[in-house]
């Protein structure tokens, strides 16, 4: 249990790889805080589940990480909730897919804000308390396309490679002080909202599922298998571990080889 008496925050965590990331930690011992947008009955079904299954105490925080107020509130739950904010995952994230002269720009400003400036803010919040502490682990969820590019995706891939350049900033500025900073670029990971996806592409193009699946969402990836939320989460709890201590400004492809073509 090698997060015990520690307190983790993740962002965009009441479903798919957050709320991975959160039961993960809360299995190594950790207090943790959830946020994210669903149904207040699900919301609390996984929250009173952490508890439940690991002895720990999990609140949820239904900050707009669109707003740097609300992030900062949302480190401060963490802080005056349990003492210290020692883990921060930043997951949050959206996608929209445009050509780049009829990308909306309210979209793309959403898309900069959730998947690379709230990043930035929770960073700048969790940071000071790491610091007085000597200690910190923070985690950003890239995407391989932090690495590579898809097109219509100008918004997403501009925040991934934000991301990972944000991630090397501060793992250089925080080298010294105990606090490790890295992210985990997922290829196409099996989550919920990929799988609902599946019927509608397999109508849309006269294919069968296991075409849609190996030839339409896993055409990039070598491996032709899913990444699972449980591969993506148990990586971060090694990069939360002695033995990663000294792993920093990292950016590591967990993509089936994607990014190796």
């Amino acid at each position: 249990m090698i997060l015990t008496s520690k307190t983790a925050i993740v962002t965009g965590s009441t479903s798919g790889i957050g709320l991975a990331y959160a039961r993960a930690f809360a299995r190594e011992g950790a207090n943790v805080v959830i946020n994210g947008f669903g149904k207040p009955e699900d919301i609390e079904k996984e929250r009173a589940g952490i508890e439940a299954d690991f002895g720990v105490k999990a609140v949820y925080s239904p900050a707009d990480l669109t707003k740097p107020g609300e992030i900062e509130g949302l480190i401060r739950l963490g802080e005056e909730t349990f003492g210290t904010v020692d883990v921060l995952v930043n997951n949050a994230g959206v996608q929209y897919v445009s050509p780049i002269e009829d990308f909306p720009p309210e979209k793309w400003e959403q898309i900069i804000a959730l998947n690379l400036s709230s990043a930035f803010y929770t960073m700048r919040y969790a940071i000071p308390g790491m610091k007085a502490r000597k200690w910190g682990r923070i985690i950003n969820t890239a995407s391989a396309h932090s690495l590579v590019a898809s097109p219509f995706k100008s918004a997403y891939v501009s925040a991934k490679h934000g991301i990972a350049g944000l991630t090397k900033t501060a793992a250089l500025e925080l080298a010294t002080h105990g606090i490790t900073v890295n992210c985990i670029s997922p290829g196409y990971v099996w989550t919920p909202l990929v799988e609902a996806q599946i019927p509608d592409t397999m109508k849309a193009r006269g294919l069968t599922k296991e075409q849609v699946m190996n030839d339409v969402l896993l055409a990039a990836q070598p491996t032709k298998e899913f990444v699972t939320v449980e591969q993506v989460a148990a990586l971060a709890v090694f990069l939360c571990s002695d033995h990663a201590s000294q792993i920093t400004g990292a950016n590591i492809p967990m993509d089936g080889g994607w990014t190796a073509q």
